[in-house]
């Protein structure tokens, strides 16, 4: 079995976790724990490598949740720079409203 990454959440990124419901939260990083622990650069249906965004490399989408990450196979680190909403066509992170 491989070794799992290990995962990091910067403190923006806690802050917004902190922010959700608990269940919310309790969904969110099941969802961490079940997609990033193996293989979290690897593109499935809930997880794609992002181009030219200003929050991180890769996204995790667990509806309507997004958690952005970087992923550092050296290290095999997982870190989780910003967790948003999203609304329609609109992403929600911090409480401000994040163009993507």
């Amino acid at each position: 079995m491989a070794e799992p990454f290990a995962i990091d959440l910067t403190r923006p990124a806690y802050r917004h976790l902190e922010a959700l419901k608990r269940y919310e939260r309790n969904r969110v990083l099941d969802a961490i724990k079940a997609h990033l622990r193996f293989h979290p650069d690897e593109e499935m249906r809930n997880k794609k490598l992002l181009r030219d965004n200003p929050l991180a490399d890769w996204e995790l989408r667990v509806q309507p949740f997004r958690v952005f990450y970087e992923v550092d196979a050296e290290r095999k680190a997982v870190r989780i720079v910003a967790i948003g909403v999203k609304e329609r066509d609109r992403l929600i992170v911090g409480g401000v409203e994040i163009e993507i």
